[in-house]
């Protein structure tokens, strides 16, 4: 009788969690995903669908849980018994999009400079700040983040990537790499009395100690290492070469050891080349590539995030007032750089350092690099099998095909004739689970 009378108070307890949770708008982030596997059917169609590499008219895609069951011509996929039936006309389907750099503990540098940021803000305070980064990231169709350094708040990045895998809060898919690795004495912040010991923004180690900082980061949650291979260290803080090309690969062959991999910030050609002989999978900004950079970059395979975004939100912050002042040099040479990168066929993908400009906005890197030169098509590429690819999650995201996780959106009108249609997403799936974006709610 007792046991009988605690299931029922149980099962009371559950359909009430359960009916607050669809009131307040909050099913997607889970208690029904937490109790029971998601079994529901899905079948989806738009206009169009992008599949990862090509524009398809007349697709379908079916879901079922959390995966991708089947996508092709609609005249080849009859609809499920008790499917729910999902369309949207003048719209297009895409995969989930994928941010492949981030900083989600960071926020733009014109509401709280960089250095208050990493020095005066609590780890607490931010990790507050970075749910809400989040949520705003995935509602803006981002299912997958790779998360590229907590910027002195320590492993926050990897908790939040917990809370979310656990369903505690709603977000991308993250890869994070926790703390970052700079050569000693190279990073920030700086300018502070020298008796002081001031809080970096990343993780300081040399020569044979960084054995010792990348398994120890490995072990603390990092999902890759982030090396800093140049960093404005120079005599007039200029950008130079921070880390040896053989400290580069003894990081490296450490961090291949565990089954990951290494990626690495830079922007002077030396750092970019030491980076790349070391192992570097990625190479980070790249301000100052030049042709013999971009032929390596090609050769070793290695990709090229290039971040237009973060320069020009900087620039900005600084002063320049875009459409009406004449175009900075830093602009001029990001816009040459990404010119190079194309004309030597190196492998281009889509991260713009979001976090130095707001979490949500991610589109417009994509937006720069239409107007730097690339064509809709091949961004949309860039957001979704390139990344996969550079991420080495070719098998899971980036496509539309069978065997992949349901991660899904559909956005309002054609990206592959304006990529500024990404900014009005109508309907997002990640694993299965469905969110709806705030533009969709007006």
């Amino acid at each position: 009788m007792k046991t009988n009378s605690k299931n029922r108070l149980l099962s009371i307890a559950t359909m009430l969690l359960l009916l607050i949770s669809a009131i307040l708008g909050n099913t997607t982030i889970g208690l029904a995903q937490v109790s029971k596997p998601n079994t529901a059917v899905y079948y989806i169609t738009a206009n169009k669908v992008f599949d990862g590499e090509n524009m398809q008219p007349n697709w379908a895609v079916i879901v079922q849980g959390n995966t991708i069951q089947a996508a092709g011509p609609k005249e080849k996929l009859a609809v499920p018994a008790n499917a729910v039936v999902v369309h949207y006309p003048n719209a297009t389907l895409t995969p989930g999009l994928i941010e492949g750099h981030s900083h989600i503990l960071l926020y733009p540098y014109n509401l709280t400079d960089w250095d208050s940021q990493v020095t005066k803000e609590s780890d607490a305070y931010r990790t507050a700040r970075a749910t809400v980064h989040v949520k705003k990231t995935l509602l803006a169709g981002f299912t997958t983040a790779r998360d590229l350094g907590s910027e002195g708040a320590g492993y926050a990045d990897v908790a939040i990537k917990k809370a979310i895998e656990d369903g505690i809060i709603p977000g991308p898919r993250l890869m994070v790499a926790g703390k970052a690795i700079v050569a000693t004495g190279s990073y920030g912040p700086k300018g502070y009395d020298l008796d002081q010991q001031i809080m970096l923004g990343a993780e300081e180690a040399d020569g044979n100690n960084l054995i010792k900082v990348v398994r120890d980061q490995i072990g603390k949650g990092a999902d890759l290492i982030k090396v800093y291979a140049d960093y404005r260290w120079g005599l007039n803080e200029e950008a130079m070469p921070t880390f040896t090309l053989d400290e580069l690969k003894l990081i490296n062959e450490v961090t291949r050891s565990s089954g990951r991999v290494m990626v690495a910030h830079a922007k002077t050609n030396e750092a970019m080349q030491r980076a790349i002989l070391g192992g570097a999978v990625t190479i980070e900004h790249g301000d100052l590539l030049n042709a013999e950079t971009a032929l390596l970059m090609k050769q070793k395979g290695v990709t090229y995030f290039p971040t237009l975004a973060a320069t020009e939100s900087v620039t900005q912050y600084k002063g320049w007032k875009k459409g009406i002042d004449a175009e900075p040099e830093a602009v001029t040479q990001k816009r040459k750089a990404f010119k190079l990168a194309m004309e030597n066929g190196v492998t281009i993908g889509m991260g713009g350092d979001v976090g130095v400009f707001a979490h949500g906005e991610n589109v417009l890197e994509m937006e720069l690099m239409v107007n730097y030169g690339m064509k809709p098509i091949q961004v949309l590429q860039a957001a979704t099998s390139v990344n996969a690819r550079a991420l080495q999650m070719q098998n899971k995201i980036g496509f539309i095909k069978a065997g992949h996780l349901a991660d899904l959106v559909i956005f309002e009108g054609d990206p592959s004739v304006s990529i500024s249609a990404l900014r009005k997403p109508l309907w997002v799936m990640k694993e299965g689970v469905i969110y709806q974006p705030e533009s969709a709610k007006k």
